[in-house]
């Protein structure tokens, strides 16, 4: 399992990101999706996540309206598009692939098994 997070960048508050994460080596079918950042001085905390059987997708409140997680089925490439950025939308953010197998903590990053590198968001104000 592989997976590579790409997009990260310096951007204005109010503007807009796209975060790639490119996916290999499993059938995402059967995997949660996920989407997870970390701030400075803070624990890593999950933001949005899909449900590749079926395609549901969740978010968390804080990103509810703003971020919006896709899926390129064709080239097996979630994506993050992250509008009305904020200064405390800052970290680094990372992709995640977690086996679903009954009950799925959403975004507990214990849920997920394959993690890609960091992707650097710095958001200004």
């Amino acid at each position: 399992v592989q997976l590579q997070a790409s997009g990260g960048g310096l951007v204005q508050a109010g503007g807009s990101l796209r975060l790639s994460c490119a996916a290999s080596g499993f059938n995402w079918n059967y995997y949660y999706i996920g989407w997870f950042r970390q701030a400075p001085e803070k624990e890593r905390e999950g933001i949005s996540t899909f449900y590749g059987s079926n395609g549901t997708k969740y978010y968390i409140d804080a990103v509810k309206g703003r971020f919006t997680i896709s899926v390129d089925d064709a080239r097996n490439i979630v994506y993050l598009q992250m509008d009305s950025l904020k200064p405390e939308d800052t970290g680094l953010y990372y992709c995640a692939a977690g086996l679903s197998n009954g009950y799925f903590y959403l975004f507990n990053e214990r849920s997920y098994e394959h993690w890609g590198q960091g992707t650097l968001v710095t958001v200004s104000s």
